[in-house]
């Protein structure tokens, strides 16, 4: 079987959480790969580039790829404008003379963890108590896009998901536990329903066909 190794290059650490709805949709439109990912670790170098043209030529050449994506949260801009971003940060690193693989953007409409807020039960085995029984309120899927604050509502529902209470609750570390809420998911269809994944989506099943890789 054939690998294809992906380099994930994201605003911060907690969007490791990317990493598994990558590696899924990779898989249902390429499945005769072994899917390889990495996440792009830039923030230990002794001088942590600082632009994303310079991120994204250090995270190439310290994390080499068959593909590259490049992650932006919209937070207040609009996915078009943090796309076109990315687009002028290729170019720039292409204009100096940069070897760019294959590369697609990821911009949620406002960040990443409104992609973590539709599975019950991966938001309890994340906190660490799968079996427990206090009502979540989740937020309707369709709604995931609007809400303003997404990370602040993933947190809030990992702390009541923990169960925990008094100091012990005060001392759950909600995002170390949000990263682990992909990891428990093993279909993401149901964001479908969303724009930003769906152009996620269209923008990965393209350039694996343009690549030849579905055959």
């Amino acid at each position: 079987m054939q690998e294809l190794t992906y380099t994930l290059l994201s605003d911060g650490s907690s969007d490791q959480a990317l990493l598994p709805i990558l590696t899924w949709l990779l898989r249902t439109k390429d499945p005769q790969r072994a899917i390889q990912p990495q996440w792009a670790e830039l923030r230990n170098l002794p001088r942590p580039p600082r632009t994303l043209p310079a991120r994204i030529s250090y995270a190439l050449d310290l994390y080499p790829c068959d593909v590259l994506f490049v992650h932006r949260d919209a937070e207040a801009a609009s996915p078009d404008v943090r796309a076109a971003e990315i687009l002028q940060a290729i170019e720039t690193v292409i204009q100096q003379q940069v070897s760019v693989p294959p590369w697609v953007c990821v911009v949620p409409v406002r960040m990443q963890e409104a992609w973590l807020l539709f599975d019950e039960a991966a938001i309890r085995s994340a906190a660490g108590n799968r079996h427990g029984t206090m009502r979540l309120d989740l937020p309707p899927i369709d709604t995931l896009e609007d809400l303003p604050d997404p990370k602040r509502v993933l947190y809030d529902l990992l702390r009541e998901a923990s169960g925990l209470t008094g100091r012990r609750r005060r001392q759950f570390r909600a995002p170390k536990h949000a990263r682990r809420v992909a990891e428990f998911i093993n279909d993401f269809t149901a964001l479908r329903t969303l724009s930003a994944f769906n152009r996620l989506e269209a923008d990965i099943g393209r350039m694996v066909c343009e690549r030849g890789w579905h055959k």
